[in-house]
């Protein structure tokens, strides 16, 4: 998985579209190796993060648990102890 796409499910208050767009812009980069695409595929790009960002939408909605909901400020000390566990604190 790409490292920039974060986990979206089960987190209170719900991935808001912002966030589901981004995740969608993010993959879409990764299949297709563009960052930005040319002026002859940027119609075929951005329709594409828009069904990708339809799909996950779906998807997020049909998706049940039972488990508790995620809190991000949690989430995000997290990553950040992993990371800076990983590739060392900057000062």
């Amino acid at each position: 998985m790409c490292r920039n796409i974060k986990t979206l499910f089960n987190f209170e208050p719900p991935a808001n579209d912002d966030e589901i767009l981004a995740a969608s812009l993010q993959f879409v980069r990764k299949l297709s190796g563009f960052n930005q695409p040319s002026k002859a595929n940027e119609e075929a790009f951005n329709l594409a993060v828009e069904e990708v960002a339809a799909v996950a939408r779906n998807l997020l909605s049909s998706l049940v648990t039972k488990a508790e909901p995620r809190n991000r400020e949690i989430e995000i000390q997290r990553a950040r102890a992993l990371s800076a566990k990983r590739f060392g604190v900057r000062e």
